[in-house]
């Protein structure tokens, strides 16, 4: 019973595995080698990240897989429902990584409420000449405290952004085509919590009314969610953060609506040319940046391990 975790995986997932009698290889396998290699050594189960490609060609030349498995929530490079009519089941792990993706979002929005992204550039370089000056550049930070994020995309990670946004004293609005209402359950260090009720807006609404906002949606097919009409839409100074996935931003639109100030800042952690963002993106000083990094947490991996470990198990019927 062979798994190939062919973009890594934590130690929790190979040892509950080999635990239950898998032989995990971790050996990283080129894309162009990916066929051979799953044929040559009967490879029953493949799990991937984001780097390695599951399409239909592999599908139908690797007779021997039962499971594709993916360690977090977006599944865009695998061919999903052609591998499931064939009769290959598709995991993935949407619960594991909500926690460490909604700080993520909270790390960007204290960066660029604070402009720890430029003063982290320029305090190296410039912070021993010129301290006056980069005190008085970065005097004009904002409070996340009193505010209104609009969070579009309710989910189970855009609902772990409503319950830091809520513990910081933030107004949450949200707009999701699929959620009426969310129920948000927000937990104190002492046992005590609040649930707090959200309806969903229409988009529209939560964009004209929101002073952040923060993307958690699936990949777009059909052009970007955010462009230049939506940015006009926005509130002057809006901040925008995106660590869902590239593309649902339109990056021009982005870059002009920051350097005509209606964008006050924006962070991302996903990008349109991954894994090489534009250098206009990357050199913006108002973009907080981060290199898809979402779940990328020790805690999310460990989840992510044992989550795909589990369905693995319950799959092949492995008790």
């Amino acid at each position: 019973m062979k798994v190939l975790a062919n973009d890594g995986l934590d130690q929790s997932g190979i040892d509950a595995l080999t635990e239950k009698g898998f032989e995990v290889i971790t050996t990283k396998v080129p894309q162009e080698f990916l066929m051979d290699y799953i044929n040559e050594h009967k490879i029953r189960t493949v799990l991937v990240r984001s780097a390695t490609q599951v399409r239909k060609d592999l599908i139908d030349n690797c007779p021997s897989l039962e499971i594709i498995g993916r360690g977090g929530v977006g599944m865009d490079n695998i061919d999903v429902d052609y591998a499931r009519e064939k009769g290959i089941h598709v995991i993935n792990t949407p619960a594991a990584s909500s926690e460490s993706v909604a700080e993520l979002v909270f790390a960007h929005l204290f960066s660029g409420a604070r402009f720890l992204q430029d003063s982290n550039r320029k305090m190296p370089v410039s912070g021993d000449t010129d301290f006056a000056g980069l005190k008085k550049a970065y005097a004009a930070g904002i409070e996340l405290r009193g505010k209104t994020i609009g969070i579009v995309g309710m989910g189970r990670i855009g609902q772990e952004v409503a319950r830091i946004a809520l513990g910081l004293g933030m107004r949450v609005v949200a707009a999701d085509n699929n959620v009426g209402r969310a129920s948000i359950k927000v937990k104190f260090y002492n046992s005590q919590f609040i649930n707090v009720d959200i309806e969903t807006e229409p988009l529209q609404e939560v964009l004209k009314h929101s002073d952040f906002i923060t993307l958690h949606v699936p990949a777009q097919k059909d052009g970007y969610m955010i462009g230049k009409n939506e940015f006009d839409s926005m509130k002057d100074g809006v901040s925008v953060i995106n660590c869902s996935r590239g593309g649902v931003i339109d990056e021009a639109a982005l870059i002009d609506a920051l350097d005509s100030g209606k964008v006050r800042f924006a962070g991302l952690d996903v990008f349109i040319n991954e894994p090489t963002p534009s250098k206009a993106i990357l050199n913006h000083p108002k973009i907080s940046l981060t290199p898809h990094t979402g779940a990328s947490t020790l805690e999310a991996q460990d989840r992510i391990g044992l989550s795909l470990a589990e369905q693995i198990c319950s799959i092949l019927q492995i008790h």
